[in-house]
């Protein structure tokens, strides 16, 4: 399997387990498969294979001490860049299944964060935050309604 085919591969792999999340948040297929690590692990060994192709002791110097402009060169290799990708896709679904899991236990509306988080990571991480803090002080607002009103 060439590096292009292996990059292809882990981008179609991902799909189903963001597809489940957003739109069958539910189901418990959903529940049980995000509920467990497997689902990482293929991307993981992709990344490692990467590693092994694209890291040489001159490279790994450089990432040792990073500057920019050793990062761009890096990456400049199909390896390299291939490996930066899989490590988005692993960090984005693991970032993508905490916001799914807090969604559920926390009966939050999550669709919203987990399609920012699987095309733009961090934002969808932003998103699920400011989500959780407007619900979070929603919820903290009903119940001391409800605490005065008992009282």
């Amino acid at each position: 399997m060439t590096s292009a085919q292996l990059f292809d591969l882990a981008n179609l792999y991902i799909l189903p387990f963001w597809t489940i999340m957003i739109l069958f948040p539910k189901w418990n297929i959903t529940k049980k498969v995000m509920g467990s690590y497997i689902p990482f692990l293929p991307l993981i060994a992709a990344y490692i294979y990467y590693l092994i192709v694209t890291v040489d002791p001159e490279s790994a110097a450089a990432l040792a001490n990073p500057q920019l402009a050793d990062i761009a060169r890096f990456f400049s290799e199909e390896g390299a860049a291939g490996a930066g990708w899989v490590h988005f896709l692993v960090m984005d679904l693991f970032v993508g299944r905490w916001i799914y899991w807090q969604g559920q236990n926390k009966q939050i509306w999550t669709i919203h964060s987990l399609i920012l988080c699987l095309f733009f990571g961090p934002v969808g991480l932003l998103s699920h935050i400011i989500t959780e803090t407007i619900f979070d002080k929603k919820s903290d607002a009903e119940k001391s309604v409800t605490d005065t009103v008992v009282s």
